[in-house]
C-alpha cells in the first residue's frame, strides 16, 4: 500500500510518502504566498523521489494549519492527531509529545497506539514558538542556525519577563546596551520559550517517555532548555519536522481506501 501525508504548515509545507509502512520519500518547501501551488510542487517532488507514479498513491490525507486547502488530499486530520499517530509509529513508548513550530506550540498526551488522551495549544503569542527565536536572533545579529549553539556556552540564568515577542525584543535590546554577552542573552531567550512550553505541558501532564517534534527540535539551545525545564530526557525523532505528515499518511492508509 502507498499513501501520502501533506502537512500544510504555517512556514513550510511537507509531503511524505509511505510505502508498506516505510518512508519512501519526503520533501518540504517554504509555504510562501501561494501554498497550494507550493504543495503541488512538493508533492510532485516527493513522487519523483519515491520513483512512483502519482496514480500509484492510494490515499492522500492532509494536516497542518492549511489542511483544508491542501490539493489532492481526500481528507484531513488535526495536527494533534497527526503528531500522536506519527510518534506512535516511530517511538511507541512515548506518552507525552511536544510540538513547537513556527507559529505555535502544542502538548499531547497519548497512549501506545497514538490515541490522544489530552492536549493543550499555545497559539496566543509567538513568544512560545519558533518565530520568537528568529526575531531574537535578528535582534542579536546572530544567524539562526548559530543562535541555539551559542546559548549552550552560557552558565547564567537571566530572567525575561515579557510575555510578548515585541516587548521581549525590547528586553533583548536593553541587555545588549548593558553589554550582556550574546550567548547569555541567547540562553535567556531559549529559557523563556521553554518556560512557556513547560507550563503548557504541565497542564496535560508529563508522562514518560517525552518526545519533541517540529522545526524547533533542531535548535540545540531550546532542546537543552526544555530538558532542564521538564527535568527529564527528551527524545527527538529522526526527521522530526515530518512527523505530522507521517501521521497523516498512516491515517490515510487506515481510512482513505
Amino acid at each position: 500500500m502507498i499513501t501520502a501525508g501533506v502537512d500544510m504548515g504555517a512556514k513550510f509545507i511537507k509531503v511524505l510518502i509511505l510505502k508498506d509502512g516505510e518512508i519512501a520519500a519526503k520533501t518540504q518547501e517554504l509555504a510562501g504566498f501561494e501554498p497550494i501551488e507550493v504543495a503541488q510542487k512538493a508533492f510532485a517532488n516527493a513522487v519523483a523521489e519515491a520513483g512512483i507514479a502519482e496514480g500509484d498513491i492510494q490515499a492522500i490525507f492532509a494536516t497542518g494549519a492549511g489542511r483544508k486547502s491542501a490539493p489532492l488530499a481526500k481528507d484531513s486530520i488535526t495536527e494533534v492527531n497527526a503528531a500522536a499517530r506519527g510518534v506512535a509509529h516511530t517511538h511507541p513508548s512515548v506518552r507525552t509529545i511536544i510540538e513547537v513550530g513556527a507559529e505555535e506550540g502544542r502538548a499531547v498526551k497519548c497512549d501506545d497506539k497514538g490515541k490522544v488522551e489530552d492536549f493543550a495549544i499555545n497559539e496566543k503569542c509567538a513568544a512560545g514558538a519558533g518565530s520568537f527565536t528568529e526575531a531574537m536572533s535578528r535582534a542579536l545579529e546572530v544567524p539562526l542556525d548559530e543562535f541555539g549553539k551559542i546559548s549552550l556556552q552560557s552558565t547564567k540564568s537571566i530572567p525575561m519577563n515579557a510575555q510578548c515577542a515585541v516587548f521581549a525584543e525590547s528586553e533583548v535590546v536593553s541587555l545588549v546596551h548593558a553589554k550582556t554577552p550574546k550567548h547569555d542573552i541567547a540562553k535567556a531567550v531559549h529559557d523563556a520559550i521553554a518556560s512557556r512550553i513547560v507550563s503548557m505541558v504541565r497542564r496535560v501532564g508529563i508522562n514518560n517517555d517525552v518526545a519533541l517534534i517540529g522545526g524547533v527540535s533542531y535548535n540545540p539551545g531550546f532542546v537543552d532548555a526544555l530538558k532542564r525545564g521538564l527535568e527529564t530526557e527528551v527524545i527527538v525523532p529522526d526527521s522530526a519536522e515530518f512527523v505530522g505528515a507521517l501521521g497523516a499518511a498512516i491515517v490515510a492508509g487506515e481510512r482513505g481506501i
